[in-house]
């Protein structure tokens, strides 16, 4: 853990050379926030968007160049319409402010298709065209995202792909993992899961096949720098042998 009397410059000294070059964050805990504090659900939201930036901030000043956050899972279509309506509207909002930096280039994964109206699938992917000339670290987005569908929709593409049987011998992992949304990215290095769960809920179950996990109580509102330096630094202090 890292010492209450340690200062983040400290903590990221002490980092270096140690840091994932993939971490990937569930947002949870967004509605028990709101709850504790008395405000509206789309406060929270909207506060934990505006956290999502601050991440890429504290990543920025450690040199990781892939982050992914699993903003709205498949499961959460099956809330109160309003509800799905405040968290796509705080996701699209806060993703609209980080492009318009120009700072990191955005790419949103998932099935769109099955959000509630077709303009918010437009519009997150106005966003990611918005960014695409970032030259900086990569924020991935996932909404209405499922890890299971992912890979049986890879499976699905490659099959096509293959469906003549002539390259049958050359289906590997590595051409699966071509098939998939994330395709390109390394896997995760480090997950992190905020609220106090601890399980994946079929977040990018092949990414993370060889990931630390770290689990904390903390809502996602409230995750600040502090608690990113203590995450930090436990998976610092893991044996990554990858069965070694």
């Amino acid at each position: 853990m890292l010492p209450e009397t340690r200062s983040w410059s400290s903590c990221r000294h002490d980092l270096v050379g140690k840091v994932p070059r993939h971490l990937a964050v569930i947002l949870d805990g967004n509605r028990r926030w709101a709850e504790r504090h008395g405000l509206p659900l789309a406060d929270a939201y909207q506060a934990g968007a505006g956290r999502v930036r601050e991440l890429l901030c504290w990543c920025d000043e450690l040199g990781i160049p892939y982050v992914t956050v699993w903003a709205l899972s498949q499961d959460n279509l099956y809330r109160e319409p309003k509800v799905v309506d405040h968290i796509v509207e705080a996701i699209t909002a806060g993703l609209r402010r980080i492009a318009a930096e120009g700072r990191w280039s955005i790419r949103i994964i998932g099935s769109l298709e099955h959000l509630p109206h077709q303009e918010q699938a437009a519009a997150l992917r106005a966003v990611e065209r918005d960014s695409a000339i970032a030259t900086g670290a990569r924020l991935v987005v996932a909404v209405v995202y499922d890890g299971r569908r992912e890979i049986v929709a890879a499976v699905r593409e490659l099959i096509c792909a293959y469906v003549d049987g002539s390259l049958a011998g050359e289906l590997t992992e590595q051409r699966l993992e071509s098939f998939l949304s994330t395709a390109g990215h390394p896997d995760v290095d480090l997950l992190i899961r905020t609220s106090g769960e601890s399980r994946l809920s079929g977040f990018m179950l092949w990414q993370t096949a060889y990931a630390e996990f770290y689990f904390t109580p903390t809502y996602w509102p409230d995750f600040d720098r502090r608690h990113f330096g203590y995450a930090l630094t436990a998976y610092a202090e893991r044996d990554r042998r990858r069965g070694l």
